[in-house]
């Protein structure tokens, strides 16, 4: 059984003053992979000024935009429909026992393979104390202890939007326990890496038919590694193992990889920026 979707991204920027001249990314296409098909995608922009697809340093696809005349208001549209096979993220069984497990997290070789994706960042660092919250227990396997971590992430903070920025650091956030999906995912990155398990931020689109908690504009989840199995995605804004109802974009190892827009422009004075994004889903035999 596969599922259709249908997305529709929405942008509307307002300039004080007249833009001479403005560059932005665009890191919205969902990713083509063994489960997620991309069928079409559309994009336009009030401008009509051309744009061009390109690769980050991850691989994924963004939208490249070169603005050469004058303009105090833009707006920018895409859309995309994709279809997504339903799998059951519980379909592996754990290959040997807890010590052996563990034991290969702790080889060199390992580490150096999944170097980037236990490296702290800015965005995944704590401090000591707050480190010392979580309890990993060794004697369970790799997979349990992140469905706990899953569930701890979850249940420590508030959803709550507007409570913190793409500025706001874990330690900040978790002095008053309130976040968005960013803060769900950088503390669950944090403590996985902390305890030798490669974790990396994900960005993307969540179906909300089922009324789980996230963002209007997009989503924010997690894949960690679980050796033999390899990653598995973990949704700590809605205690869930990521299913075919989390559409991805891209990953990095936090947010500022992932951001679905960058952009230089030269000009003066403030700006008023809005977005939205739509998500429709039917199943399809």
């Amino acid at each position: 059984m596969s599922l259709e979707y249908t997305i529709v991204y929405k942008a509307e920027n307002v300039y004080d003053h007249p833009v001479k001249e403005a560059r932005w990314q665009f890191l919205i296409t969902p990713h083509e992979n063994p489960n997620q098909q991309l069928e079409s995608i559309s994009f336009k922009n009030s401008m009509d000024f051309p744009h061009e697809f390109s690769t980050n340093a991850y691989g994924f696809k963004t939208i490249r935009i070169l603005a050469k005349s004058p303009f105090k208001a833009i707006s920018f549209e895409a859309s995309f429909k994709l279809l997504k096979e339903q799998t059951n993220p519980f379909d592996f069984i754990f290959p040997y026992d807890q010590a052996e497990e563990y034991s290969k997290y702790q080889q060199l070789q390992f580490r150096v393979e999944h170097e980037p994706f236990l490296r702290k960042t800015p965005l995944t660092s704590l401090l000591e104390h707050h480190s010392q919250f979580f309890d990993y227990k060794h004697d369970k396997f790799v997979f349990e202890n992140l469905q706990a971590l899953n569930t701890w992430v979850f249940e420590k903070i508030f959803y709550t939007p507007g409570a913190t920025d793409v500025n706001t650091t874990l330690d900040e956030m978790l002095e008053h326990r309130k976040g968005v999906c960013q803060d769900f995912a950088h503390l669950f990155c944090a403590i996985a890496r902390q305890h030798g398990i490669p974790c990396r931020y994900v960005s993307g689109y969540l179906h909300q038919g089922n009324g789980y908690f996230g963002d209007s504009q997009m989503h924010a989840w997690t894949e960690a590694y679980i050796e033999e199995i390899g990653w598995v995605g973990f949704d700590p804004t809605n205690n869930l193992i990521a299913n075919e109802n989390h559409i991805k974009v891209a990953h990095g190892k936090d947010y500022s990889d992932c951001s679905p827009l960058k952009g230089i422009l030269y000009s003066k004075g403030g700006n008023t920026t809005n977005h939205s994004v739509q998500v429709h889903g039917q199943q399809q035999q």
